[in-house]
């Protein structure tokens, strides 16, 4: 892509309680950057766009009593899912991947259009493999599961900057009790190890008042759109500073 506008992807991550949506819903009001926002979970009700199919297949899995979304408890859950129509599972897989990639061509069209594309949430490391999941553990895992984090490790693109907002589990917990303490720990763990790749990778403290959380997140956005216009490397700080 032609980058004259020195556009660039961010994306907020963290566990539940770690204020991606607060800080999202402040940068888009205070930060001077030019942003669009795109949600980049798995919660199609939280979701800002979503494909037709993706809105049905929500619809119809509460018509059927499944409550939806609901926050894992530990890293294996998906192993002890009920077994379904292959035909069925085969359709919401390739429906995910579509509803990604789809969310990849708006993405790319913000940036067309001259826009810092914010991230709420990632694909690539909400679906990251836990560093301390056994190959035997991971064999357990539904077939499409692992297709799906395979295709994603992959194939799907990465965001230029990262931006962890870090807590400790037992924090998180406490603030919301969504999910497990384990599987926050878990979480924590996965973002570490799959951060520990990604050239941009920055852990903000968000036990920090959300006001000093925002200020600097704001701050490594805009020294990043600047070395973008210099042309000189952004070195934001030493990994595993937090």
């Amino acid at each position: 892509m032609n980058n004259k506008n020195h556009t660039f992807t961010v994306a907020l991550i963290g566990g539940d309680g770690a204020g991606k949506g607060t800080i999202s819903e402040m940068l888009l009001e205070k930060c001077p950057l030019p942003l669009a926002y795109l949600y980049m979970g798995i919660n199609i009700e939280s979701s800002n766009v979503a494909l037709p199919t993706s809105r049905f297949i929500e619809k119809f899995k509460k018509s059927r009593g499944d409550e939806g979304y609901r926050p894992p408890t530990d890293t294996t859950h998906t192993s002890k899912r009920k077994r379904k129509n292959p035909l069925w599972v085969t359709l919401r897989l390739v429906n995910r991947i579509a509803e990604e990639w789809y969310r990849q061509y708006l993405s790319r069209k913000f940036r067309r259009a001259g826009k810092v594309v914010l991230y709420d949430r990632y694909f690539t490391f909400d679906f990251a493999r836990n560093p301390n999941e056994s190959d035997a553990l991971y064999r357990r895992r539904p077939l499409d599961d692992r297709l799906h984090r395979w295709l994603l490790a992959n194939t799907y693109p990465e965001p230029d900057v990262v931006i962890f907002l870090w807590a400790p589990a037992e924090v998180l917990f406490a603030r919301k009790g969504e999910a497990s303490l384990e599987y926050l720990t878990e979480l924590m763990q996965t973002f570490d190890a799959k951060g520990a790749t990604h050239p941009q990778f920055i852990k903000v403290d968000v036990r920090q008042s959300k006001e000093t959380v925002f200020a600097e997140v704001n701050d490594h956005l805009i020294r990043f759109h600047e070395s973008l216009k210099t042309g000189d490397s952004y070195a934001p700080q030493p990994k595993g500073q937090v």
